[in-house]
This record gives C-alpha cells, sequence and structure tokens, in this order.
C-alpha cells in the first residue's frame, strides 16, 4: 500500500511519521524477518501474523502507548518503528522511547530523521514533556541515534530489562522540551 504524504502525523525529507495500524502486518512482519541479524541480540520485533496483531494492538489500544512508523516519501514503505511507552500525564508528562531500523534502511539516516519527527510530535501535540531511551550499552547504533538526536545520557540501570532470556544492563538517556527548543 503507498503511504501518501496525507498519512503523515509529520514529515521530513525523506521520511514520515504515521501511527501503526493492523493493515501493515505482512509489510511489518516481512521487513522483521529480513532483519533478524541487524537486530539480535537486541530487539525482537514481531515477526509472524499472530505476533504482529497482539503487539499494534497495545500499541493502537492502550493509551500508555503511541507506535510510529518510520516511512519512506518516495515509496520504500517502512523503514523502522518507534514505540512511547509508559506514557505518563500529570505531573510528570512523560514517556520511554523504544525503536529499531529494518535492515534495508540501516545506516542511512531515516531513522534519525524518523526519531526527531517523533520527539517533535511528542513534544508538540502529545504535550509531553521528557522522553527517555533505555539502551543496552553494547548497542553502539542505538546509542549513537540517542546522541545524534540531543539526547543525554543520565545514569545506568543494572539488569533493567528481561531481553533474550537475561536480565540486561541499560544506559539511560533523555531529553525535555526545553533542551530541544535550545537545539
Amino acid at each position: 500500500m503507498p503511504h501518501t504524504a496525507s498519512r503523515w502525523l509529520a514529515e521530513g525529507p525523506r521520511v514520515g511519521i504515521r501511527y501503526f495500524g493492523y493493515d501493515d502486518g505482512p509489510e511489518f512482519t516481512a521487513r522483521a524477518r529480513e532483519s533478524k541479524d541487524l537486530h539480535q541480540p537486541w530487539l525482537f520485533p514481531p515477526d509472524s501474523a499472530d505476533a504482529y496483531t497482539a503487539y499494534a494492538g497495545r500499541l493502537i489500544e492502550d493509551p500508555t502507548k503511541a507506535g510510529f512508523l518510520v516511512c519512506e516519501k518516495d515509496g520504500g514503505g517502512i523503514a523502522g518503528f518507534i514505540n512511547i511507552n509508559n506514557i505518563v500525564h500529570g505531573a510528570f508528562l512523560s514517556g520511554a522511547l523504544g525503536y529499531g531500523a529494518f535492515a534495508h534502511a540501516a545506516g542511512r539516516g531515516l531513522m534519525r530523521e524518523g526519531l526527531d519527527l517523533v520527539v517533535g510530535h511528542a513534544f508538540g501535540p502529545m504535550r509531553l514533556h521528557r522522553l527517555e531511551i533505555n539502551v543496552q550499552p553494547g548497542n553502539a547504533a542505538s546509542v549513537g541515534l540517542a546522541r545524534a538526536c540531543g539526547f543525554r545520557l543520565e545514569g545506568f540501570s543494572p539488569k533493567m530489562l528481561f531481553i533474550d532470556g537475561a536480565w540486561r544492563d541499560h544506559e539511560r538517556w533523555a531529553i525535555t522540551a526545553e533542551m530541544r527548543a535550545c537545539s
């Protein structure tokens, strides 16, 4: 299915972002299967129809989550995905980001452009104040993306998340609306 400009929540020169849809399953899961060598051991996106439906359903239906697809505007399809999880309103106005590029798009700067759009959307229409990214220290590509998009290293959390059968250490990177306004 072509991704038209009218579907973008925000767009840059090469990519647009839009929400996940159930009908994105076939393309998303095919890209996930093609990208296993890139993702593992860091990330395990859904690669079957049933797994995608459950995953997308949580992002679509749970108000504490927002899932965005980063899509190439030139018809290249889904380049990656960025999710805001654990969205808290009230005095906190915060969310935790997770993301992944697909192999055909990796290293091309598309995710940097997409993450910048998601951060702008989060601090604009979503009215959040702070976003945090938790990255395993050995995941150089994810650390580089966080740094390139203006996130600052705030700390280290030992054994923070259970991934691939073990509790994994993570670095905490964050950005606030004020930090973004200064960049």
